[in-house]
């Protein structure tokens, strides 16, 4: 069975910044990595809620949030478990998710073609959802 068919419900997926969804530049925002919007505005199109998971903290983290928001992609929490939830310096900083995406993985982050593919695997080019154009479609 593939990764991505055993999940047929919405995922909770934590995605680092910094060097994951644009190149690690820190205190500065880095260019880019391709294809990293259209691929989490994918997994949103699906139903699943991603987690900006970031070290960064106060204003460098505001701009974190600002950037990808002006790239089309409100995530479902930051650095949090649900939106509402306070953090108390008791509680643990580890975010609760079923996937994690981090540069700081294993051997390094895969492309987010790879990653899209790997949670994504049911989706082709040929399939796309009612009035909505997949980014492989984009012209």
């Amino acid at each position: 069975m593939e990764f991505g068919t055993f999940f047929k419900e919405s995922l909770v997926i934590a995605i680092d910044f910094d060097g994951t969804i644009v190149e690690h530049r820190y205190p500065f925002i880095g260019r880019i990595r391709p294809f990293a919007f259209e691929t989490m505005e994918t997994f949103q199109i699906k139903g699943h809620r991603l987690i900006l998971w970031s070290h960064r903290a106060g204003q460098k983290l505001e701009e974190a949030v600002t950037f990808c928001r002006n790239h089309g992609i409100e995530f479902y929490a930051v650095n949090k478990n649900y939106p509402e939830e306070v953090w108390d310096e008791n509680d643990s900083r580890k975010i609760l998710a079923d996937i994690y995406i981090d540069d700081r993985n294993l051997g390094g982050i895969p492309a987010w073609g790879e990653i899209f593919n790997i949670i994504c695997p049911e989706i082709s080019p040929s399939s796309v959802q009612a009035n909505k154009s997949f980014w492989w479609k984009r012209k």
